[in-house]
């Protein structure tokens, strides 16, 4: 009895050694950001406390770059993309969860052998498209794009999550002289809020900090994108830190927001999503 009393004390104590070492790993970055974007001295600096707490650095965020314009264009497109992915992922996950028509099962497989691919293998083709439309330093271009990257991943999980509704509401609509728009939108959407709201999510995540594409496609200054302007902070000529973490700040409070408020239903549409169905 003591050598099991002492194996489970001791087992707690690692458990709660693991979630303190976690928990420093994450918790002291984004101390450390924190701190130095409200420091009056420029530069790195290794205390979480400032010297003296103060606000210039994110005042000169929006007076001495356009870091205002950036972050209305990153908006813009996660926004946009947030919309369109809804409108059409969840339209065409219904389609395919709830109609029988021929090449059903090879567009699902069509749809899962996509998401085998990496996205920056198509970096080049996606350069010259944009170069024969002319859409270079268009941030619809952008937007397009994180759409149609979201399709694969994201018809799965609403598909699964779909064929756990039970088709006896379908009947029961139809019954009811229901055409299939109005059950789509008065009966299958609302109760899938929960995965809707995973991909609302992830979908509005995905454009707001990516690097890669707009660095690609995007050259203007005024069209530019927070992950740009932020790198661009720190590279170069232009090294100031403390406006980086000023930056860094701000770009963290609509996701924080966004996991804050919408907890529930991302833990929901997760696990539900997970189940692909037949």
């Amino acid at each position: 009895m003591k050598a099991y009393k002492l194996k489970k004390a001791l087992s707690t104590a690692l458990i709660y050694l693991d979630i303190l070492v976690v928990a420093v790993m994450v918790i002291y970055p984004l101390l450390w950001v924190l701190g130095t974007s409200l420091n009056s001295r420029t530069g790195i600096t290794g205390s979480l406390i400032p010297e003296r707490i103060t606000l210039d650095n994110y005042i000169s965020l929006f007076t001495k770059t356009k870091y205002g314009s950036w972050y209305l264009n990153t908006l813009l497109v996660a926004v946009l993309t947030t919309v369109f992915s809804i409108l059409l992922h969840t339209t065409t996950a219904f389609v395919f969860a709830r109609f029988k028509f021929k090449g059903r099962k090879m567009g699902l497989l069509f749809v899962m052998i996509l998401q085998l691919f990496p996205s920056f293998m198509g970096l080049t083709a996606l350069y010259m498209v944009a170069l024969n439309f002319g859409m270079l330093n268009n941030l619809m271009m952008l937007v397009i794009i994180y759409v149609a990257g979201g399709i694969p991943q994201n018809i799965w999980l609403v598909r699964g999550y779909m064929l756990n509704i039970p088709r006896s509401l379908d009947e029961a609509a139809y019954i009811d002289g229901a055409s299939k728009v109005q059950l789509f939108f008065k009966v299958i959407l609302p109760l899938s809020l929960p995965i809707i709201t995973f991909i609302s999510v992830t979908s509005f995540m995905g454009p707001w900090m990516d690097y890669m594409l707009p660095r690609y496609l995007i050259n203007q200054n005024e069209k530019r994108t927070l992950a740009i302007g932020l790198f661009d902070m720190i590279t170069g000529n232009s090294n100031d830190i403390t406006l980086f973490c000023a930056g860094s700040v701000l770009v963290a409070v609509p996701i924080t927001c966004l996991y804050m408020s919408f907890q529930k239903f991302l833990l929901e549409g997760l696990m539900a999503g997970a189940n692909k169905g037949e």
